[in-house]
């Protein structure tokens, strides 16, 4: 009689973990790498704890191709609650595809906040409908070598300083064996500042407003500010190993630099002191303005459970969800003061409250944003910046190359 009332008794312990195993809710969220990624096993974590009763799955699809893979799952069926957003282009294929969910009615029956998306959201939202929300954004930032400053004698960049004043401050850093500030090869981090205007993009076929940023290079290059382009492309060096060699004062580079540069403090391939500061900005645009790439999340139309997935959607993009993301020393699309501080908190990130400012951008506009053609335009571009950088043309000849050949695109 004991051992059938054992038997009883663990039977019934048994149906009762089942019942409350299965009174869990399921939420599904394709993504790529989800056992590798750390902001990504920080955001469940985070996730199921806010929200006891949620088990938030993981549907894991390769890297390699995600778009192609995510677009056939999608076109057959796929009823997945959450799909992650890897490229601009991806949110239009599949919102013209009538895959993605409006977000509008959630938005306005919880009055949800997008100010600290600072006009990102803009980029997932097409005719008036807001298809996704952005949960991650490495914008670029300044970063610079506190040591060779302080050798120096020199005021460190600031967070409010124009592009003019950042070149005479680069000759300024420039000595013997010293660069006063470092380009890398890409068209990103040498004329992409105009788009910080919030006006000009990539993708509009007149590209005047790039000529200023291709002379202030040439004029730094000739100064021997900076590294000569040619011979970056000739002897292949990266521009990580480059701002590490600890002879470079300042170079402007995308965010996600911050983490390379405390393993480099970490493991010994550099020990000097470094801050970042706000790229610096035009005339006539707002300090804090820059660009960056993004990632999002949207709301899979035929998503069986519509509320439970935007719950994830606004909490993920949201304070909370940018707060487990920054805990793993990524960024944020969201930003605020309470972000940054989490940020700012990862062991290795500077100190100095300047650095931490960084990490509150006015705007932040994409590199390229979501157009038809997208991709040939970019080939465009991109081939008249390596002729302009080569100087085997001039600037003016260059852009003009760059909007004819947009022109004959769309002839």
């Amino acid at each position: 009689m004991k051992k059938m009332l054992t038997l009883v008794l663990a039977l019934m312990m048994a149906l009762t973990m089942i019942g409350a195993a299965s009174a869990d809710e399921v939420l599904t969220v394709v993504t790529w790498d989800a056992t590798t990624t750390p902001y990504l096993i920080a955001q469940e974590a985070a996730f199921e704890a806010a929200n006891p009763g949620v088990d938030l799955q993981y549907i894991d699809v390769a890297s390699q191709d995600y778009a192609i893979k995510v677009g056939t799952m999608l076109s057959g069926g796929d009823t997945s609650d959450v799909v992650m957003v890897k490229e601009i282009t991806d949110i239009v294929n599949w919102s013209g595809a009538g895959y993605a969910t409006s977000l509008n009615d959630y938005i306005a029956a919880e009055n949800y906040d997008l100010s600290g998306f600072v006009g990102m959201e803009a980029n997932y939202a097409f005719d008036g409908v807001q298809y996704a929300l952005p949960f991650r954004s490495d914008f670029w930032v300044l970063f610079y070598n506190k040591d060779l400053f302080d050798a120096a004698g020199v005021a460190y960049p600031t967070n409010d300083m124009t592009w003019d004043q950042y070149a005479e401050l680069a000759k300024t850093m420039t000595s013997e064996g010293v660069y006063g500030t470092h380009y890398h090869t890409w068209l990103s981090a040498v004329a992409n500042w105009a788009v910080c205007d919030g006006v000009n993009t990539l993708v509009d076929g007149e590209y005047s407003d790039l000529a200023y940023f291709y002379n202030l290079y040439q004029g730094l290059e000739d100064a021997g500010a900076c590294m000569a382009y040619n011979e970056l492309k000739a002897s292949g060096l990266h521009y990580s190993a480059a701002f590490a060699n600890g002879n470079v004062a300042m170079m402007p580079m995308g965010y996600w630099y911050v983490s390379t540069l405390i393993g480099y403090n970490n493991d010994g391939t550099c020990n000097f002191n470094w801050g970042i500061t706000a790229v610096p900005h035009a005339d006539g645009v707002a300090a804090g303005s820059s660009f960056g790439n993004l990632t999002g999340v949207m709301v899979n139309e035929k998503a069986a459970n519509k509320d439970l997935a935007w719950k994830y959607v606004a909490w993920l993009c949201g304070e909370e969800g940018a707060a487990a993301t920054a805990s793993t020393g990524s960024r944020p699309a969201w930003v605020s003061e309470n972000v940054a501080g989490a940020m700012s908190s990862v062991a290795g990130f500077p100190a100095d409250e300047a650095s931490k400012a960084a990490l509150l951008p006015s705007y932040v506009a994409v590199e390229m944003p979501a157009a038809d053609r997208v991709s040939e335009i970019s080939t465009i571009v991109n081939e008249e910046h390596t002729m302009i950088m080569t100087r085997e043309i001039d600037i003016d000849e260059g852009i003009e190359e760059m909007n004819e050949r947009f022109a004959e695109l769309f002839e």
